[in-house]
């Protein structure tokens, strides 16, 4: 079993946005690990490994718009299964 369960990658726009804040955020309020947070002011990636996803959604979308949303339930990956 691993450790952190969902790949959550997601993109956000909006305004005035900074990738180092996020990342920051994301790192001191939020369990997981593999945390990227890139882009600029207006469009930033976010990549996380997590067991709440819906918790970097919901914070996500205070920010700024988000689409692109993917979450992979690796622990089905691993054991060969789809979906």
């Amino acid at each position: 079993m691993l450790e952190y369960r969902y790949d959550t990658q997601l993109l956000i726009e909006g305004k005035g946005l900074d990738e180092d804040a996020v990342y920051a955020y994301i790192r001191d309020h939020f369990d997981g690990d593999s945390l990227l947070a890139v882009g600029d002011e207006t469009l930033i990636k976010v990549h996380f490994h997590t067991n709440e996803p819906w918790k970097i959604l919901a914070y996500c979308a205070t920010l700024g718009e988000i689409y692109d949303i993917v979450i992979e339930d690796m622990d089905r990956q691993s054991r060969g299964l789809q979906g």
